[in-house]
């Protein structure tokens, strides 16, 4: 394991603290253009009482409407592996990269994303690790309604 060097991964890193600092699911994305960061967020299910607002999704939202040559230049970092929802929307929006801060508390659609040509890179990131793990430990009901289990 390490520790994250990518600024884009650390700003993922950023918006999943945020979210446990607003007493919600710990996870976070950025959604990055030519180098630049244009949709940030993270899991609010809890704070916006919401069914579909996981990180990916906020930070989709966060960026506002987009047209799809935009989405097919971009990269989507994520604190944790995405979920089948999520990996819809990637799919969907054709968003070519996806950046995973770690995939040992909760391993997503990577397979799925894979098989249909989008890159999937997975950092094992200690911190984003702890994170999750962390909270799953402390919060296993909240956390099982957020995977739909």
């Amino acid at each position: 394991m390490k520790k994250i060097s990518d600024e884009f991964m650390r700003g993922a890193l950023e918006e999943a603290r945020a979210g446990l600092k607003e007493h919600g699911i710990p996870i976070g994305s950025v959604l990055v253009h030519d180098g630049t960061i244009i949709g940030r967020g993270h899991n609010r299910r809890v704070q916006k009482k919401s069914a579909i607002l996981h990180a990916e999704m906020d930070a989709l939202e966060n960026a506002g409407r987009l047209p799809a040559s935009v989405y097919k230049k971009c990269a989507l970092y994520t604190t944790l592996s995405p979920c089948p929802m999520c990996a819809g929307a990637i799919l969907l929006y054709g968003i070519p990269r996806v950046i995973v801060g770690e995939n040992k508390t909760f391993m997503g659609e990577e397979e799925l994303l894979k098989s249909r040509g989008i890159t999937v890179e997975v950092l094992q990131d200690e911190d984003c690790i702890a994170l999750m793990s962390g909270f799953i430990r402390n919060n296993p009901t909240l956390w099982n309604e957020d995977i739909g289990k």
